[in-house]
């Protein structure tokens, strides 16, 4: 085998340990995703059922209890948890593509 191919089957395996590494990462995420989720939904609700005590106007209660502080830092890390959750997501996708390419690469190899 040429030192070529030696190479690519080097980062195939290289590739291997990171999308590894990344479905871990993932999970991750997604766990910290769906913790900042729940927080924030029952912190909107909470203060969603405070203002409606309290004889706020119906229509006004849903923006006045995304804009309270602490509702609204909550939204905010729930939005970055997303983010970074589709950002290891992408991080895979792209491995996957340049697992691919190497493969192809190793496949055109073997045909000649």
């Amino acid at each position: 085998m040429s030192d070529d191919l030696v190479s690519i089957v080097q980062e195939l395996r290289d590739i291997n340990k990171r999308l590894s590494n990344c479905y871990k990462e993932m999970w991750t995420k997604s766990k910290e995703y769906s913790k900042a989720e729940q927080e924030y939904k029952v912190a909107l609700q909470k203060r969603i059922m405070e203002l409606k005590a309290e004889g706020m106007s119906v229509t006004l209660i849903p923006d006045l209890a995304r804009g309270t502080e602490q509702v609204a830092e909550l939204k905010f890390q729930r939005d970055l948890n997303e983010r970074l959750y589709d950002t290891s997501k992408e991080a895979i996708r792209s491995l996957r593509t340049i697992a691919s390419v190497y493969q192809s690469i190793l496949r055109q190899q073997d045909e000649i």
